[in-house]
């Protein structure tokens, strides 16, 4: 199957460029970390969880507070970039959370930091055991040693549909065109448009990676080299590229909170989001649908959306009674239980093998769904590489929507920028 991973992924790569720039960050910033150790018998968990399932964890929090009275345990929210950045300057001046959760291709840069603890002596075999690993490994192994223990899998991309705009999802490029010039209207005769067919953050390159595996290609090859100079690049680009100035059936302008907004006004028939966004959706009483990102009709081929494995590592700097403390806490929260509580919010896709194969999750229809868009994603690897691919893939992709770079322009200076990062960043 397409997202079949290695769970062991080697990686030795030097880190000394890497390591001196975040030295830099951490001396600006050390003002701000110093209060963060004052009490001692005080665990944090640092996350990037939407509200709805923010609720869930602090009130799981909770209940694992009444089983150890000398200890406070509290959440903290940051954007999944900054929860990285600020965890390692934090980290590496001695201090920070006890827990980061996050995706899985957070454990390269973090592991060879040597910010986060190998946690192979912390659970027998037979724990590990009960994760699934098929359709995918559910657990983060770097350089041999297990690092992160998953909660969920997926954080992947879906269609997500209003039912009420649209009965039936379509499931070709070309129906999505086709439905989409009928969905896509001026409501009022003002020569502004009140409804589109389909809006996305797409000036973000994880939410266009999918399209580029549609055009059978994909951002990074099997040695973890970037493949961005491609022809299914530059196709996936120019398509998107006019499906807002061509066919005009998405905003020609969207970001994440834009593209929200619109769907949840009921301005949108049809967003491309992930599992973070569906219990929002369901709260603000839209009737939603799933389905996988429509069939690139050139290819006969799937989009690929990325698929992360989400869960918590622990910090490098805790020892004695708080390691201790801290490793329970991960494995509640990692508990079956504690994972059908999030499907129950998000429809997440739980990690463990018993809680995947409950009711919850085989019999609901959104659960399925997504799974079914998981089963032709592709799983990132967990190496400090992909990093520097998406961090060099934003300038000269979003360049294109701003009428800078051609395609084939963007995709050759992706290309040269990811090579001359990895390259700095290794010598």
């Amino acid at each position: 199957m397409m997202i079949k991973l290695s769970p062991r992924v080697q990686n030795s790569g030097r880190k000394s460029t890497i390591l001196l720039f975040i030295i830099a960050l951490f001396i600006s910033s050390l003002g701000l970390w110093l209060c963060s150790g004052k009490n001692p018998n005080h665990i944090v968990v640092w996350h990037s969880l939407r509200p709805l399932e923010r609720e869930v964890l602090r009130a799981v929090l909770e209940k694992f507070a009444k089983d150890h009275p000398d200890w406070q345990f509290s959440e903290l929210f940051y954007d999944p970039e900054s929860a990285r950045t600020n965890f390692i300057i934090s980290a590496l001046g001695g201090s920070g959370p006890a827990l980061l959760r996050g995706a899985n291709d957070n454990i390269g840069p973090l592991a060879e930091l040597g910010v986060i603890r190998p946690l192979d002596d912390f659970f027998a075999q037979t724990m590990l055991d009960s994760f699934i690993t098929d359709p995918l490994h559910a657990n983060t192994y770097f350089d041999d040693h297990l690092y992160q223990i998953a909660d969920r899998i997926g954080n992947h991309l879906c269609l997500v549909y209003n039912k009420a705009l649209i009965s039936t999802p379509p499931t070709t490029m070309t129906e999505l065109i086709d439905i989409g010039k009928k969905l896509t209207m001026d409501k009022n005769g003002d020569g502004k448009i009140d409804q589109y067919a389909l809006v996305w953050n797409y000036t973000e390159p994880f939410f266009a990676a999918p399209f580029i595996g549609g055009f059978g290609g994909w951002i990074v090859d099997e040695h973890n080299r970037p493949t961005l100079n491609t022809a299914p690049v530059v196709k996936a680009a120019q398509f998107i590229y006019d499906l807002a100035t061509v066919f005009k059936i998405i905003p020609p302008e969207c970001d994440y909170e834009i593209a929200n907004a619109l769907f949840k006004d009921g301005s949108a028939a049809m967003i491309i989001n992930g599992s973070w966004s569906w219990g929002t959706y369901i709260e603000n009483g839209i009737d939603i649908g799933l389905a996988r990102i429509p069939m690139v009709d050139e290819t006969n081929l799937w989009p690929t959306p990325a698929v992360q494995p989400m869960g918590y590592s622990i910090n490098v700097n805790l020892k004695n009674e708080k390691l201790a403390i801290t490793v329970a806490l991960l494995k509640y929260l990692t508990s079956s239980d504690v994972q059908l509580r999030f499907t129950a919010v998000s429809r997440a896709i739980p990690a463990r093998k018993d809680a995947y194969n409950s009711p919850l999750v085989q019999e609901n229809e959104m659960v399925k769904a997504s799974l079914d868009q998981l089963l032709v994603g592709r799983v990132t690897p967990p190496v400090t590489e992909l990093r520097w691919i998406w961090d060099a893939m934003r300038p000269g992709y979003q360049a294109i929507f701003t009428g800078q770079q051609s395609p084939q322009q963007a995709a050759a200076g992706m290309q040269k920028l990811a090579e001359k990062l990895i390259r700095e960043n290794r010598e």
